[in-house]
């Protein structure tokens, strides 16, 4: 695949995750119903629906790259090549605000090459913003039909604005900021936080709780094409693949 390939699929992935929020609303307007995955975390009808939408629509755009999707019941136990080119999905990234009925939650879609995010899109229903951004061109956000680039912007003298998870707290986390000089600190849910930095609006997101690959595949994407980087806790590169998709902990940088 080439850079004008990747164009092609973002155009199409930013109509396809349009969609998905859609439907997405319609349930957190209409009423859901909420389930328990085996990890105890929740699931509601809106996440399965908006799951099965994304995932025949991305295998009818590119029916030879692989999908590894929240949702699907295979995803965490299948089996990739490194150099293999697959899509992450996650189709209702902030449930747990979703079931509690605040409007914090959006719609994931993120391409892998060689274990390193291509591509990324974000959609927040509820505020119809969506955010994209693709290596090596650049990052938008769109709302009420106006398209503008984002990027990250360099920390202020006085301290650093930080975005951290409302529903996963940390006591690491917290460790880590208490080294940092903090301006102030915004709580939040879903892959929202990556856009933040990515708009210049924040700084820094630590995250030492458990995150899966589709829990950061395209905010990461979106991140380091407006001119931010994710790493993992030690400074390593923080790559895609892994078995189970679980991540470690990372540290994403707007500077």
């Amino acid at each position: 695949m080439n850079s004008t390939s990747y164009h092609e699929y973002l155009a199409s992935c930013c109509e396809i995750s349009r969609t998905a929020g859609k439907l997405i609303m319609t349930y957190f307007n209409d009423g859901f119903i909420t389930s328990q995955k085996h990890d105890e975390s929740p699931v509601t009808d809106a996440d399965i629906a908006a799951n099965q939408l994304i995932v025949k629509a991305l295998t009818k755009l590119t029916p030879n790259i692989p999908i590894v999707a929240e949702e699907d019941d295979n995803s965490a136990t299948c089996h990739l090549p490194p150099a293999t080119c697959f899509w992450l999905v996650d189709p209702l990234d902030g449930t747990r605000a979703f079931v509690r009925g605040e409007p914090e939650f959006t719609v994931n879609i993120g391409l892998i090459k060689d274990g390193k995010p291509v591509l990324g899109v974000i959609y927040a229903p509820p505020q119809e913003t969506l955010y994209a951004g693709e290596i090596g061109v650049g990052a938008f956000r769109e709302k009420n039909g106006r398209r503008e680039t984002i990027k990250t912007r360099e920390p202020a003298p006085d301290g650093l604005v930080v975005v951290r998870s409302k529903s996963h707290p940390s006591p690491k986390t917290q460790s880590y900021l208490d080294t940092l000089n903090i301006k102030e600190n915004i709580s939040g849910s879903s892959s929202i936080k990556f856009c933040q930095l990515a708009e210049g609006s924040a700084d820094i997101y630590p995250r030492f709780g458990r995150t899966m690959e589709w829990d950061t595949a395209a905010g990461h994407a979106i991140l380091q094409a407006a001119g931010g980087r994710v790493e993992t806790t030690d400074g390593k590169p923080f790559l895609y693949g892994k078995p189970g998709f679980e991540n470690p902990a990372f540290i994403a940088f707007g500077f």
